[in-house]
């Protein structure tokens, strides 16, 4: 954790996870309502992942103005087709990500696709939306502290923050993370939501790097490093509501399924397990006196909390929008066994609003907690 410091400083973490992204947006929304009509952004630190880096870097770019922001990610998200995030690479989709997997290890096929979907078209997307300038220009006015975005690096697996900020914040390292300085492009955010299997690495300097959620052991390590003192964290959990063996299964995995349980254990497990580390520390440094802090060199400080989390099962949901999935995909997802997978990739505008609505919702009903949380401190 940061070295003691008496300034108050508000981190905003938006977790990745696809399509799920787009309950971030219905809690931002909320939030806006709740602060002052011309409120600028109340995060001092703002730190994305995979499609939260979007989330993330709309509200840095329009930090002036939150409800600006949050107003251009509501179109975004409320008007989405998966049309504008990818296309097969091929029609046979899944079935061929054995020959995709095999053809990679024996470095032998070149014409063989380095993964399952091509997502071009969302970096057309995010030229057109994106004004990338305008982040250096908001942290000069004083508006935005840092900018973070997470990406994972092949070769040697570790997780990397890169980060645009003000003067005085250093890089970091820390056992499988590191944070780096520098000016944010596209690139990041093309790195950092290049889901494993389903979109192909991207290149930054001279390493390829993936979705930021793999490998990303300590979700709120930037932030922290960052100089926050208080996090809201957006979560976008596909399973918390649901009993450890809860499902039986009568067949061996699909494919898509196992993919699914891959990804859903880099977005979800990591974030709730570094939360309940973050709570634990809290209750420890909340029972330790100042003296025996300073007489041992303990620097760590208590770290508010607030989080915000899907009330419903995401994946159920999901299921109930499955016929807006294009054909193509659904040849090979299916909802009874693949609901993970579907929930990631179902960049539809039913599926999207209905997260949005049930953000909006879920921060709602938990007015007197944002408003307690965002009242300045002493």
């Amino acid at each position: 954790m940061l070295e003691t410091k008496n300034a108050d400083r508000i981190g905003l973490l938006l977790s990745g996870g696809g399509a799920r992204a787009a309950y971030q947006v219905g809690v931002l929304r909320a939030i806006a309502e709740l602060l002052p009509k011309n409120a600028s952004n109340p995060f001092h630190i703002i730190s994305g992942t995979s499609a939260g880096a979007l989330n993330a870097t709309s509200l840095a770019c329009h930090a002036h103005r939150l409800r600006t922001g949050v107003k251009l990610l509501e179109h975004l998200w409320k008007n989405i087709s998966s049309d504008q995030i990818y296309t097969p690479q091929s029609g046979k989709l899944l079935g061929s990500a054995s020959i995709l997997l095999l053809s990679s290890l024996r470095n032998k096929r070149a014409d063989v696709p380095r993964s399952l979907l091509d997502n071009s078209p969302l970096l057309e997307l995010l030229q057109r939306v994106l004004k990338l300038h305008k982040i250096q220009k908001n942290i000069d006015r004083g508006f935005l502290d840092a900018l973070s975005i997470t990406a994972s690096t092949y070769s040697t697996g570790e997780s990397v923050s890169f980060y645009q900020g003000m003067n005085g914040l250093t890089d970091w390292e820390g056992p499988h993370r590191i944070g780096r300085r520098g000016q944010l492009s596209l690139l990041h955010l093309m790195a950092s939501s290049a889901l494993p299997v389903l979109f192909p690495a991207v290149k930054i300097g001279n390493q390829f790097y993936g979705d930021g959620s793999a490998r990303q052991l300590a979700p709120t390590s930037p932030l922290i490093h960052l100089g926050a003192t208080r996090l809201l964290v957006i979560g976008v959990s596909g399973n918390r509501l649901k009993a450890p063996l809860e499902d039986t299964m009568s067949a061996p995995p699909s494919i898509s399924q196992i993919i699914g349980h891959m990804l859903n254990s880099a977005f979800v497990d990591t974030l709730d397990n570094d939360l309940e580390f973050l709570r634990n520390m809290n209750d420890v440094l909340e029972h330790m006196p100042e003296g025996s802090r300073n007489r041992e060199k303990i620097s760590a400080q208590k770290i508010g909390l607030l989080e915000i989390s899907p009330s419903k099962e995401i994946n159920i949901l999901a299921s109930e929008f499955y016929d807006e999935l294009p054909k193509q995909m659904a040849k090979h997802i299916k909802p009874e066994t693949s609901g993970t997978l579907l929930s990631l990739v179902l960049f539809e505008k039913g599926f999207c609003n209905a997260l949005w609505k049930m953000g909006y919702e879920d921060a709602l009903s938990k007015e007197s907690e944002i408003k307690e949380f965002f009242r300045k401190k002493s």
